[in-house]
Order: structure tokens, then C-alpha cells, then sequence
């Protein structure tokens, strides 16, 4: 399997506006168009396509605000979930953060009824800070000092 995290450009939009979660998970992320605004908006941001055998898969954002590095988006094509992809992105994308943003700790937030992925964050180190976003959202930080980007359960 040939993966990849490609930037975002004119020649991949079209399809990166393509993605979809499943109906359940709407109300957890906002649309690719939203997120594509918002990273047009604010330079901080940085969209990107994950790639999978040279097919779009997923959708991703992350960015840095003063000291903090957010992964502030993810998501699956509903069309892919269920086949372990999401577990292998989520990890891929923590590492790439990690090499990127050498310890530095990274920041999520997560709606508290979104328990799936919850569980999955908590399996790769992240823990709840006891702070909430401007969203309402829990957050959940990964501290990268020199620790190596696991899952409990692979």
C-alpha cells in the first residue's frame, strides 16, 4: 500500500471537496469546503490530502498558533472507513507533526460524545487537558518530548 500527506492545490481540490464522513459523523467536523475556507482565511492552517494508492482518502488541517500545534481536523471518506485506515492515517499524521514540530506538543479537540475517536487518541498518548475550545470541544494534547508516536493496540 502506497500512502501519502500531500498539500492541498488547484489539481486536487475538486476531489478533496469530494470527501464525506458517514451521517453519524457529521456533526463532529465540518465540511471539507469549510475547512478549506477557513485555511484561506488564516495562513496558519495547513490543509492536506491523505493519499492512498494515488487515491484521495481523507482530509486533514493542522497549524501553529503561538506555541501550540494543532491537529485541528481530520476525517475519512466514509467510502474508506472501517478498513483501519483511520488508526493508520491518525498515527502517519502524529508522526509527520512530530518531524515537522520536534517536541513540541500537539493539540486536538473533540467533541465528548465523539467516543470512537476518543478512544483511538487516547490509544496514540493523547490526553484530556481539562480545558475546553471556544467550540465547546474538549482538548486533548500529545506531549512529544522525546517520546516515540505508539498504539497500544496495532
Amino acid at each position: 500500500m502506497v500512502t501519502g500527506i500531500r498539500v492541498i492545490t488547484n489539481s486536487n481540490k475538486k476531489e478533496v471537496l469530494s470527501l464525506k464522513v458517514s451521517e453519524q459523523q457529521k456533526g463532529f467536523i465540518e465540511p471539507v469546503s469549510d475547512c478549506l475556507a477557513d485555511a484561506e482565511t488564516d495562513s496558519r492552517y495547513v490543509p492536506v490530502a491523505l493519499y492512498q494508492n494515488g487515491e484521495i482518502i481523507g482530509f486533514a488541517m493542522y497549524g501553529k498558533f503561538g506555541e501550540q500545534i494543532w491537529l485541528d481536523r481530520y476525517l475519512i471518506d466514509e467510502r474508506f472507513q472501517g478498513r483501519g485506515l483511520g488508526k493508520y492515517f491518525f498515527r502517519t499524521l502524529v508522526k509527520y507533526l512530530i518531524k515537522l514540530f520536534p517536541n513540541q506538543s500537539i493539540y486536538l479537540s473533540v467533541f465528548e460524545e465523539n467516543i470512537v475517536a476518543i478512544q483511538m487518541y487516547m490509544k496514540f498518548g493523547f490526553q484530556f487537558t481539562e480545558e475546553l475550545d471556544e467550540n465547546g470541544e474538549s482538548i486533548m494534547k500529545y506531549s512529544n518530548k522525546g517520546l516515540k508516536m505508539g498504539c497500544k493496540n496495532k
